[in-house]
């Protein structure tokens, strides 16, 4: 495992060196920035004032002709070498940063540009589109139980993807320093919060939110973090050494185990014989049992069915008697209904003799009921003495014949 930290630095180089340096680094150190040497001179003057020199001559002295020629030619070489010096070609996956007069002012793409006034040049030339590997390898970092670990090995991926900030805030080198003390304080925060025993599993486990802080650290730097992870993790040699012996102790634990298991598995075994004997045995005292129990439903079933017809026969019995009661009852009730129709009948013609012998006796006294005598006197006159007497003498005859008749005679009546 690696023992150092990633270097991060940036390089001074001409146009030709840049793509081996952003693609290579420098003796083992990374370079995601190369300032580049501006190849831009003043030899092109020098060509122009030729050429003024030689258009003199031709205007002064009778060589006008080569003279002439001359200036042409160095003032062609001239521009020819403005025009190849002003050629800026940009790699692709870079970004140049642009600047005029010491101040940035953008920057260019990947391509072929053209800075024909000398103060714009490129300040550097920054690899945008490269995952930059940075290894950091923390050594004494202290758990939870304060226990310094032998060292943690931390791996990231970061990209630039604002190269004007990069450069114009911090810098390549400046970065180093800054990367390495964050990627320390994040591992040592994390190796705080675990348990020595617990340690390894910080290999290959979720760093999600490590990866978050530092983007927020870094990213007002025009850097941000593509993935990370923790290869590897080293425990100190003395708890190495108490893990081999836990180690050792699992071991024989495993063994032990392993050995109560078979132990476990033949008593499981013999426990098992004896359940099934105790089954075949429980099994037979079952049958035994059902045989018996179907024995005593039968018993049952005919003590039931003789009691049945017993019941059955008393119920006869009680039925027979109490419909025999029921038909002298009913026959007697019949009787007694007919006499007392018959009373009834007979009350109605006795009542109806009583009734014609009362109309038989009513007419007999009409009959023989006293006639009224009815002896008119003048009016005005009152009773004389011989009224008086004849009424006298007359009742009792009529008293007597009114006796008579009652007694069957009918008398005679006397005008």
């Amino acid at each position: 495992m690696s023992r150092e930290f990633s270097k991060i630095k940036e390089s001074l180089a001409s146009w030709s060196e840049i793509r081996q340096l952003l693609r290579g680094g420098e003796q083992g150190q990374l370079v995601p920035v190369v300032i580049p040497k501006d190849r831009r001179g003043f030899a092109w003057m020098t060509l122009v004032f030729l050429a003024i020199y030689f258009a003199g001559m031709a205007v002064l002295t009778d060589l006008t002709l080569i003279a002439a020629l001359a200036a042409l030619v160095f003032l062609l070489l001239a521009l020819l070498t403005v025009w190849r010096k002003a050629i800026i070609e940009i790699e692709e996956g870079t970004t140049g940063v642009r600047s005029r007069w010491g101040a940035i002012t953008g920057t260019l793409p990947p391509g072929r540009h053209y800075l024909w006034l000398p103060w714009d040049r490129v300040d550097a030339v920054v690899d945008t589109s490269t995952e930059i590997p940075y290894s950091a390898p923390i050594v004494a970092c202290p758990t939870a139980e304060n226990v310094p670990l032998k060292s943690i090995e931390f791996f990231l991926k970061f990209r630039i993807v604002d190269p004007v900030a990069f450069v114009r805030t911090i810098g390549a080198s400046n970065f180093d320093l800054v990367l390495s003390s964050a990627v320390q304080d994040a591992i040592r925060q994390r190796s705080r919060k675990v348990h020595t025993e617990r340690a390894y599993d910080l290999r290959g486990s979720d760093v999600g939110d490590m990866q978050d802080a530092l983007n927020r650290q870094l990213g007002r730097y025009g850097v941000r973090i593509t993935g990370a992870n923790i290869p590897d993790v080293q425990l100190p040699d003395q708890y190495q050494q108490h893990l081999a012996t836990r180690e050792k102790v699992a071991k024989e634990m495993s063994a032990y185990e392993r050995e109560w298991e078979l132990t476990r598995k033949r008593r499981i075994d013999t426990l098992l014989m004896e359940i099934e004997r105790s089954k075949k045995t429980r099994d037979a005292r079952v049958v035994e049992v059902k045989a018996a129990y179907n024995t005593a439903r039968k018993d049952v079933a005919r003590m039931l069915e003789e009691q049945e017809t017993e019941a059955q026969r008393v119920t006869w019995e009680i039925e027979a008697r109490g419909r025999a009661e029921l038909t002298a009852a009913e026959n007697e009730a019949k009787a007694l209904r007919r006499l007392a129709e018959s009373y009834r009948d007979n009350r109605a013609v006795l009542q109806y003799e009583l009734a014609r012998r009362r109309l038989d006796v009513g007419a007999k006294l009409a009959e023989n009921a006293p006639q009224p005598l009815v002896v008119r006197t003048q009016q005005g006159q009152s009773d004389s003495a011989l009224s008086t007497l004849l009424l006298a003498q007359l009742l009792p005859r009529i008293s007597g014949a009114g006796s008579a008749n009652v007694n069957g005679h009918t008398p005679s009546a006397s005008a």
